[in-house]
This record gives structure tokens, C-alpha cells and sequence, in this order.
């Protein structure tokens, strides 16, 4: 049975830049694949515009995107915010935009009040400080999630009525949902279906367990974005029922595509990775399938489709 392929896709993760206009140094002169998580990504070591964006669709009926901050030198955290919103007068997309700002510097509510003057701002994505294993500690480090300026950060953010874009790798899912409990006004998405970067049986029982303790949380949402591995292809047997099990835990009323590229495109092309998620979402009805792929992205970061102007595939 051939896959319902959507009829229209906000992709709610992904990432331009022009490395002669902002410094990004994970791609201009820090190149560390050792630590990245797909390994190899000297093919992302470029510019990636709009226009590159748009022909990576091949064609897929995308009619709104949300662009997520792509680590840029931290003093240029706004201008990065500036220069993406001259993309999106200039291309007619992105049509929302998570920015980056130090949630736990004593300035964060300078940082973020000088984001909030830009329209498109919708959320902020800053990553908790994270241990590199499962078997790892960071609990007396800064910035983890045991960090006591969390709470204070969290409500900062609430304040600014933005979101906040939740990154981290599986291990750390339960921790966020203790830091979460106490905010369940603050809309969250969790990122790449909570990085379930461990394969194993033993693996997918924690992500489980994590996902389902974020998922107890009304406020938290779920982007089915990045399930590539490090070293590995993408394969749909190996993806499919991650996607589904996040589905499952989550519901369908807080899931929501993203494709995360360009970095995707090191494992998979854009037609490809629509075509493999309209098969993992083919148990939803066409309703439900439609609230992932374009409804439920809208609703949570507030995109006028009325003011969008793109049109895919052209």
C-alpha cells in the first residue's frame, strides 16, 4: 500500500546561513566531526540559503517553515535573528524563528527583550549542558539540568511568552521533566524525537521511559526531526517505529514534522524523508496525519498562513 503523502507540510525544524555574513564556527574553522552527531559533515560546510532550502523540497507541498538557530558565534545571536528575518522578507520564509539566548546569564532578560522586538520570534532554543554517555554526570556542572537557575530561567521565558525549544539526548528526558513539572503554562517542544541515539532493546526502553515522563506533561510537545545515527544510514526499519512509539506516547495532538535540514541531508534526501514519515504516520487517519504535518506546527508557533507567500517546488 502506497503511503498518504501529505498535502501540506510546515516543516517545524531547520536551518539556513551565510557563512560570509555570520560567523558560525562549527563550520568555518572548528570542524570537529567527532563530536557532531551524524560524524562526517564537511558537506554542510557552506552557505544554505533560502533558495537551497526551497530546491532540497524537490517539489513537497511545504507552505510554511520554522527556522531553529544554528549555533553562530553567541555574540552574534541577534544579528543572526536580524539577518534571518531579512531572508524571510526577502524569500517569504521562514515564517517563525526559535533564536538563541543565554537563559542563565544574568543579562537574559536584556537578550531576550531585544529578540522579542523581531516579529517572527517564537521560542528559544538553549541546550542544557549534557554528558556525552548515558553513564555520564554532569549534575555539578553549570548549565545542566541540576543547574538550581533553571527554575528562574524557565520563568523568564514564560514572562516573554515565548517557548522553549528543548534539546537533549535521551538520558537527560527525565531530568527535563523534573525541571518541567513546575511550568506547565511554558509551551515545550522536545527536539529530534528525544535524540534516541542507542538502538539496543535496553536503549529504547529508557528513550521510552523518558518520553513518557515528558509526555505527562500537558504543556510538552514532540518534533519528529533528526533520527539519523552516527555512522549508520537511514533505513525505514529502523525509524519507523521510533516515529510510531513517539506518536504513540506523545498523541498525535503534539507531534509534529521537522526536517531538520540541511543536516539531514548528510543521511537522506527531503523527498525521501516525507515519503518514509507519510509511511510511519499511515496508521493515523487523515485528520490526525494532517495535525502532524502542518496543524499542530501552526497552532504551536503562532504562523499567520494568511501572511505566508511561498509557494513550494517553484
Amino acid at each position: 500500500m502506497t503511503p498518504r503523502l501529505p498535502r501540506a507540510i510546515v516543516d517545524s525544524h531547520h536551518h539556513l546561513w551565510d557563512l560570509a555574513q555570520i560567523h558560525y564556527p562549527w563550520l568555518a574553522e572548528a570542524y570537529d566531526a567527532a563530536s557532531f552527531i551524524l560524524g562526517d559533515y564537511r558537506p554542510l560546510c557552506r552557505n544554505f540559503m533560502p533558495g537551497d532550502l526551497r530546491a532540497a523540497w524537490g517539489g513537497m507541498p511545504v507552505v510554511a517553515t520554522v527556522h531553529i538557530e544554528a549555533e553562530c558565534e553567541r555574540r552574534l545571536a541577534l544579528e543572526e535573528t536580524r539577518w534571518v528575518h531579512a531572508q524571510a522578507a526577502a524569500s517569504g520564509f521562514p515564517n517563525a524563528v526559535v533564536a538563541h539566548v543565554d537563559l542563565l546569564a544574568g543579562d537574559a532578560d536584556e537578550q531576550l527583550d531585544a529578540h522579542c522586538r523581531y516579529p517572527l520570534v517564537r521560542s528559544i532554543r538553549f541546550k542544557p549542558v549534557t554528558s556525552r554517555r548515558p553513564d555520564g554526570s554532569v549534575r555539578d556542572t553549570p548549565g545542566s539540568l541540576f543547574d538550581p537557575r533553571w527554575p528562574a530561567a524557565l520563568a523568564r521565558l514564560q514572562a516573554h511568552g515565548l517557548a522553549w525549544d528543548l534539546r537533549v539526548p535521551f538520558w537527560h528526558l527525565e531530568e527535563a521533566a523534573a525541571v518541567l513539572r513546575d511550568f506547565p503554562a511554558l509551551p515545550v517542544v522536545l527536539q529530534h524525537t528525544g535524540l534516541p541515539w542507542d538502538r539496543s532493546e535496553d536503549g529504547l526502553v529508557a528513550w521510552r521511559r523518558g518520553m513518557a515522563a515528558l509526555a505527562a506533561l500537558p504543556n510538552v510537545h514532540v518534533r519528529l526531526s533528526e533520527l539519523g545515527l552516527r555512522d549508520r544510514p537511514w533505513r525505514l526499519e529502523d525509524n519507523l517505529p521510533v516515529v510510531r512509539d513517539a506518536v504513540a506516547i506523545f498523541g498525535w495532538q503534539r507531534s509534529m514534522f521537522g526536517s531538520n535540514f540541511p543536516v539531514a541531508g548528510l543521511r537522506i534526501d527531503y523527498p525521501a524523508l516525507v515519503r518514509a514519515m507519510a509511511e510511519a504516520l499511515a496508521p493515523l487517519d487523515e485528520a490526525a496525519s494532517a495535525a502532524v504535518w502542518h496543524d499542530n506546527a501552526l497552532r504551536f508557533y503562532r504562523i499567520d498562513l494568511a501572511a505566508v507567500p511561498i509557494v513550494a517546488g517553484v
